[in-house]
């Protein structure tokens, strides 16, 4: 008796959507906000002396991360790929590398300022500041992934952002970060020694606790203004020249660590401050006491 044998045919799924082509010039910018990032990282780990380093390379990645956008929409060439290659270096340039950099600054700072054997970093402290960087890494990872899902591709629909966007949150870390050390490292930022001890001590006690917060931001449904389409595109009142006027005379004056500090924590006030007088400004109902009319009855 003769057995015969057949053959086993497999299933062979179909070959998924490949990517033909891409666009070489924004990705190329894109992808140089990513290796800003990456530097930052790596700057922050090297020591205390290339804080400041990091701090700028972050915003570097904040100009690549505008300018690529900007070039692909001016050369038509938007897709699916360039928006998801963003978010992938916005994920290290805004929210590995601001994290990294505050842990190192806390850590770096509270040694030099307190000594080692102080309450503040004990296991409880640095077990918190680790809470806070694992914290505003995870709410920066789970912003970018919400924008992905919600975005579309029209112009007119980027006119404000739901939850405070994770340039704007790595903006205020860094600008702290390059802040703290132009006070350490510049003998003219301050004027009385012990004043200066008190203001640098404040800001690196508040330091965990702004890091929580910009992450608490970051996923929140709070409404956040698109600068450069609502204020900057297009034929716009007087009064927005003078504001620009008026940052760009903030920088000259208070000097651009202080101002980049000022500006990205004003523009992260500013949304939590127009949600709290829209909850305020919201009219009560006003509930009837008298009895509801009879109804019609109906006719048959």
């Amino acid at each position: 008796m003769t057995h015969k044998h057949k053959k086993r045919r497999f299933f062979i799924p179909p070959h998924p959507r490949r990517l033909q082509t891409v666009t070489i010039l924004p990705s190329l910018v894109t992808l140089l906000n990513g290796v800003c990032g990456f530097a930052a990282i790596g700057l922050a780990a090297h020591g205390p002396d290339k804080f400041a380093h990091a701090g700028y390379m972050i915003f570097v990645a904040m100009i690549a991360d505008m300018l690529d956008g900007r070039i692909a929409r001016m050369s038509r060439t938007t897709s699916s790929f360039g928006g998801q290659l963003d978010s992938l270096c916005d994920m290290i340039s805004f929210g590995a590398a601001p994290a990294i950099l505050t842990l190192r600054v806390l850590m770096q700072n509270f040694t030099d300022l307190f000594g080692p054997e102080t309450f503040f970093l004990s296991d409880f402290f640095r077990r918190f500041l680790w809470l806070a960087g694992a914290s505003y890494l995870s709410c920066a990872a789970v912003r970018l992934a919400r924008f992905n899902v919600e975005n579309v591709e029209d112009e007119t629909a980027h006119r404000v952002f739901f939850g405070l966007p994770t340039p704007a949150a790595a903006g205020i870390l860094a600008g702290l970060v390059v802040l703290i050390e132009h006070m350490r490292t510049d003998p003219t930022a301050h004027v009385h020694p012990m004043m200066f001890t008190f203001f640098l001590k404040s800001i690196l006690y508040c330091l965990p606790w702004i890091t929580l917060g910009a992450g608490a931001l970051m996923v929140s449904r709070i409404e956040y203004p698109h600068l450069v389409n609502q204020y900057l595109r297009g034929k716009k009142p007087i009064i927005h020249l003078f504001w620009v006027a008026a940052i760009i005379a903030l920088i000259w004056q208070t000097g651009l660590q202080v101002a980049l500090t000022i500006c990205f924590g004003g523009y992260a006030l500013t949304g939590l401050w127009r949600r709290i007088r829209q909850y305020f400004r919201q009219p009560t109902p006003v509930v009837s006491t008298e009895p509801a009319p009879p109804s019609a009855a109906p006719h048959v």
